[in-house]
């Protein structure tokens, strides 16, 4: 989850209602990635403890929320996922080209409609490539009982709705159903990660992106273009095609809208103030319009897409990674990928250290929007800024006798002295502190820490971050903030590591 860490400064601005990106600022690098998760300012050094408790938490999202006339009924699934979700596509088939291009918002074909009434279906994707089929979506497949190289990102429906393509952050494809395997960027090396996939409308091909807006096509997708290689505001987030596949969108995380073949422009976020980085994009049935989405819930509407809500004004806001539209345009589903428990089993923790299960699964337990009302207030330590206070907790439970620390360079140097810290660029282990910054002598410079949940091969990490999360000024929450490759810090989260920490 889905879930990138951004600066969000409101707190420390002291504003309560819009605010910009600034220096410190997290650009998600991917559109499937579970939620946003946000910071504040700096933590601050000292504090004493005032609670050291482990609650039993239940976090108030289902997972998906429906808006218009998607279902908004919490979908069945396990108990325990392996890993976070990451992306979501729904399962209705695709009217064919021409088709449903009236005019009007919300207005679609007689055939999209009937559609609607037959199927409201969608499949969720985690980021070990476990699928789950959910309101009468046919599993064609997945990759949940195999180890990937690299975490999976995103997911494309064939037209007809009977079969899906997985993508992983290092751009291989997955074929399943009748979905045919077409080419993929797997095993190619990359300038930055993959981050989407969309597929042409006759399910005869497929383009990838990558956040720094690179488009790479296979099968009958053509290229109209990319923005590889140019100078971008802010990373690539999403990518959607247009009704007869000669053109697409591509979206930034400041909600920037560029256009390719034939993808018209109808606005964008760009330049304009965001509570949160948008995080997908989704076009209307006939290509006359886009929503936007961030990762606060806040939803963007340009051309003839229609307005039906968004969280984006709830005190206790979850992090969202995506918007799906309903067949006819008349809703739409929002994923929040924290709204489920996570085991992390796949892929497994090797190379973990004795407690570190433990240090992962009580992170996980916390994962909740704004855990105590008042500024800063948290279960965890004093009423402060408090990530340091989350990951020195986390420890303590899994039997590590570190003190309570409120300034997250004193977990780097309680470590050093203990345990064992290694560069930001060296793979961590579950259970391992993540610094952000540049180093630990400062507020100034050591900014931000959570908990290592997960490790794929490649490199890439999901982490478990306390004063993190959407929401109004205070509303800080737990959250789930991945999968990310660690070199890819700096972009992704607005902020490079500079070690990690082991007990």
């Amino acid at each position: 989850m889905l879930r990138v860490v951004v600066a969000l400064l409101v707190a420390l601005l002291g504003l309560a209602g819009v605010v910009g990106f600034s220096t410190l600022m997290s650009v998600p690098a991917a559109a499937g990635v579970p939620g946003a998760a946000y910071r504040t300012s700096p933590e601050l050094p000292g504090g004493t403890v005032e609670k050291n408790i482990l609650r039993p938490l239940v976090y108030p999202g289902g997972g998906v929320y429906g808006f218009g006339n998607a279902t908004a009924s919490d979908p069945a699934m396990p108990a325990s996922l392996n890993s976070p979700i990451v992306a979501m596509a729904s399962a209705t088939p695709t009217p064919p080209t021409g088709t449903g291009t009236g005019t009007g918002t919300g207005a679609g074909s007689a055939a999209a409609g009937a559609s609607a009434q037959l199927s409201g279906g969608y499949w969720l994707v985690g980021a070990d490539g476990g699928v789950y089929a959910l309101g009468g979506a046919p599993f064609e497949g997945s990759l949940g009982n195999l180890r990937l190289n690299a975490p999976v990102v995103g997911i494309a429906a064939t037209p007809d709705a009977k079969g899906y393509w997985l993508v992983g952050l290092d751009g291989g494809v997955f074929s399943f159903g009748d979905a045919k395997f077409y080419g993929s960027m797997g095993a190619r090396p990359l300038n930055a990660p993959v981050v989407g996939i969309a597929a042409t409308p006759d399910g005869l091909g497929y383009w990838l992106v990558a956040s720094d807006g690179g488009v790479f096509s296979f099968g009958d997708a053509k290229f109209y273009g990319s923005m590889g290689g140019k100078a971008l505001a802010a990373s690539i987030v999403g990518i959607a095609a247009t009704p007869d596949g000669l053109g697409y969108w591509l979206v930034g995380a400041d909600g920037g809208v560029f256009t390719f073949g034939d993808a018209h422009f109808y606005g964008s976020m760009g330049g304009q103030p965001l509570n949160a980085p948008v995080v997908g994009i989704a076009r209307t049935l006939n290509g006359l319009g886009y929503w936007l989405v961030g990762a606060d819930g806040g939803v963007f509407t340009f051309g003839d897409a229609a307005f039906l809500g968004s969280l984006a004004t709830s005190n206790a806001a979850t992090p969202i990674s995506a918007l799906v539209p309903t067949p006819n345009d008349a809703g739409y589903w929002m994923l929040d990928p924290d709204g489920w428990n996570y085991s992390f089993a796949n892929p497994p923790a090797n190379g973990s250290f004795p407690g570190s299960a433990q240090i992962v699964a009580a992170a996980e337990s916390q994962v909740q929007p704004d855990p105590e009302t008042g500024y800063f207030c948290n279960p965890y330590g004093p009423c402060e800024e408090w990530c340091a206070l989350f990951a020195s907790w986390a420890w303590q439970q899994g039997g590590v006798a570190i003190p309570t620390y409120a300034f997250t360079g004193d977990i780097y140097d309680w470590a050093a002295a203990n345990g064992t810290v290694t560069p930001g660029d060296v793979p961590p282990v579950p259970g391992d502190a993540v610094l952000y910054g540049t180093g630990p002598s400062s507020t100034a410079t050591s900014l931000h820490t959570g908990i290592v949940a997960q490790v794929w091969p490649d490199g890439a990490i999901v982490t478990i971050e306390g004063d993190a999360g959407p929401g109004q000024a205070g509303s800080l929450a737990v959250v789930v903030n991945g999968p990310f490759l660690i070199g890819d810090s700096l972009d992704y989260n607005g902020m490079g590591i500079y070690a990690f920490a082991q007990p």
